[in-house]
């Protein structure tokens, strides 16, 4: 089992609270190998405690591609079908997301609470939504997810009246509640729009100050950042998603002010729904002047996450802005090292110390978009306040090229630039 693993069986302990019994599942194929299947395991027990829910125990199978109809072999779904019975287990998570049909196969056979990663996520969301904007976006997510999904839920229809005038046809159980579900999407995506253009107003009145976006994993530190360069009270979990809702901020670094807002988690296998759904919440990155990519750099699957944050980035085409990458937990990092240092081990990427990451493609990146602090202990902060300054003057400066009280140098810093 990882330390991330670990850390989060730690804090399961610690809390008295009535978890849900589950197990979870993956498998190993030709494109997942099983280091690869048990950082995702590692990440989905995270995201079911997160939940509320205590993972038992974890299944896998080696296959070259998944079931189509149980997405496990016979022989597997057997054995887990007894172990539910044996320990009293009332839900199943699978990391990968189950067709609608291998879900409904699966529910009959394990006679149990079946659910898949994106589920999973969306169940969070539903969660953490506090502001009556985040409920709907999660319940449009939740409705399109569950749309294909619908199969016989209520035996309310199951069969028509007869009688005069009620012959024919009539509409069966499925078609009703396909169409109660399309009017309530349809219903979601008009309040949506309308929360939309108020909330582009809102930008709109903000002037033409300078914006700072923090992005990220989930549980990097990105609120835990906000809160000291802000001294605002952003709330802040060590639980995935603690943060749906985007917050802005005045900021004034000397004598100068810009605006820093801090968005939703990403994560991997991130659900298209959410992104669909969440997409004003995304255009507070795509209307930053500026990206700070905050990245746990004491998780050991970090360079995974950058890759996950990009991608998404380069999914709603904001992949092009200004960015400084922020290594944040650096505290953290240190302890490892120092646990590393006993360890008897081959030594390979996970084992580096902070000094050797440095000299990796992180050096490649440049001294100028590359930061190392920890936001819980305010290590190099001054640092990250000297380096925000410069960035976002360099905005600013474009932008009011003749405030003579902010830019007395004007001059000079053109002809450095």
């Amino acid at each position: 089992m990882s330390n991330f693993a670990k850390e989060s069986k730690k804090m399961l302990e610690k809390e008295v609270i009535n978890f849900e019994r589950t197990v979870i599942v993956g498998i190993v194929t030709q494109n997942q190998s099983e280091e690869k299947l048990t950082e995702y395991l590692d990440e989905l027990e995270f995201l079911t405690y997160t939940a509320g829910g205590e993972v038992i125990k974890r299944f896998s199978q080696k296959l070259e591609k998944p079931n189509p109809k149980t997405f496990l072999g016979t022989g597997k779904m057997d054995e887990i079908s007894l172990y539910i019975k044996e320990k009293n287990i009332s839900t199943v998570i699978f990391d990968d997301e189950l067709s609608p049909s291998q879900q409904k196969n699966i529910s009959k056979i394990l006679d149990c609470k079946v659910l898949d990663r994106t589920n999973l996520i969306l169940d969070i969301f539903a969660q953490r939504a506090e502001t009556s904007y985040a409920r709907t976006q999660v319940e449009l997510a939740q409705c399109q997810y569950l749309l294909p999904r619908l199969s016989g839920m209520w035996t309310h229809l199951e069969r028509q009246k007869g009688g005069i005038g009620l012959r024919g046809p009539g509409e069966t159980e499925i078609e009703t509640d396909r169409r109660i579900v399309r009017d309530r999407i349809a219903l979601l995506k008009e309040k949506i729009k309308t929360i939309d253009k108020q909330m582009s107003v809102q930008r709109g009145n903000r002037g033409a100050m300078v914006r700072v976006a923090l992005v990220g994993y989930t549980n990097v530190g990105k609120s835990t950042l906000m809160n000291v360069i802000s001294k605002s009270e952003v709330f802040v979990e060590n639980k995935l998603f603690a943060t749906l809702d985007t917050t802005v901020r005045k900021v004034v670094i000397k004598n100068l002010p810009f605006l820093l807002s801090d968005t939703v988690g990403f994560i991997r296998k991130l659900p298209t729904q959410l992104v669909d759904s969440f997409k004003s919440t995304l255009d507070e990155v795509r209307e930053a002047d500026l990206l700070l990519h905050v990245v746990d750099i004491s998780h050991p699957d970090f360079e995974e996450h950058i890759s996950s944050v990009n991608q998404i980035l380069q999914d709603i085409k904001s992949n092009d802005k200004p960015t400084i990458m922020v290594f944040n937990k650096i505290d953290a990092f240190k302890n490892q090292e120092i646990e590393n240092d006993d360890l008897i081990t081959e030594k390979t990427a996970k084992h580096y110390t902070l000094e050797e990451w440095k000299l990796t493609w992180m050096s490649n990146v440049g001294k100028k978009n590359t930061l190392f602090i920890s936001a819980t202990n305010k290590e190099n902060f001054e640092e990250f306040r000297e380096k925000i300054y410069e960035s976002v003057r360099k905005v600013h400066i474009t932008r009011f090229p003749y405030n003579k009280f902010l830019y007395p140098d004007y001059k000079d810093a053109v002809e450095k630039e």
